[in-house]
């Protein structure tokens, strides 16, 4: 079977950076760099979404492990990570709880049961895959989410991110660009949320501070998996 653009794209790079850099630079880099911080900031915005001891955290699109060791430190959840480049799942593990699972799963779906998640994040995955593999990464987190279980994931955005798109264009003229760069408009996401039955929790700000006073970068949502109604059911004493 053929490969996904993704796939390809992020091969390419981690191998470059592990050809260029010492270990631990080449892994933060691919995740964009300041990997300590960045964890740090997913690890509190969890916090802030209700994370708790006991939970079940699914990870999409985990990388080299920034998220997963900050949450480590702070909760004892049970993890799944998920992404495309062997290299940074091998490291994620190493920096990681033994207890904690990294999965090679370069396909549109999400290796876990129905409805096992309280929450599924995907931090900097859907910025670099079209808009119809992220509703099917969509429509497979409503499947493994439990019910009132949380999805988060960050985005960009024209208004608050035209230098990325300006140096993304730039680079594509120059054919130097790495990876895809794809912007998602809020009502894209009111849209998808409606058909997918998800209720939007709220719209996060990329300048909001979250940890320290240090903000994610990037736009951020939050959606809910509402409770299936309750008609039939007994009334409440």
């Amino acid at each position: 079977m053929a490969k996904f653009h993704f796939v390809e794209d992020y091969e390419r790079l981690v191998a470059q950076l592990m050809a260029t850099y010492p270990l631990d630079e080449a892994m933060s880099r691919a995740v964009g760099g300041l990997f300590e911080l960045f964890g740090s900031i997913e690890a509190q915005l969890l916090a802030d979404l209700g994370l708790k001891d006991g939970m079940r955290v699914i990870d999409l699109g985990c990388g080299s492990g920034r998220g997963a060791i900050a949450i480590s430190r702070r909760f004892n959840v049970s993890y799944l990570g998920t992404d495309i480049v062997r290299a940074l799942l091998e490291y994620a593990a190493s920096k990681s709880p033994p207890h904690y699972q990294f999965r090679l799963h370069p396909e549109l779906s999400i290796p876990a049961p129905d409805e096992s998640a309280d929450m599924v994040c995907a931090f900097s995955l859907f910025t670099h895959l079209l808009h119809a593999e992220t509703y099917i990464y969509l429509e497979e987190s409503v499947r493994v989410l439990k019910e009132n279980g949380i999805l988060v994931f960050s985005y960009l955005e024209f208004s608050h991110h035209w230098n990325v798109f300006r140096d993304t264009v730039n680079a594509q003229r120059a054919d130097t660009l790495p990876h895809l760069n794809m912007f998602i408009e809020r009502s894209a996401i009111e849209q998808w949320s409606q058909h997918l039955g998800l209720q939007i929790d709220q719209f996060i700000s990329p300048s909001k501070p979250i940890f320290q006073g240090h903000s994610f970068g990037q736009s951020v949502v939050v959606l809910r998996k509402p409770m299936r109604s309750s008609a039939g059911a007994a009334p409440a004493p």
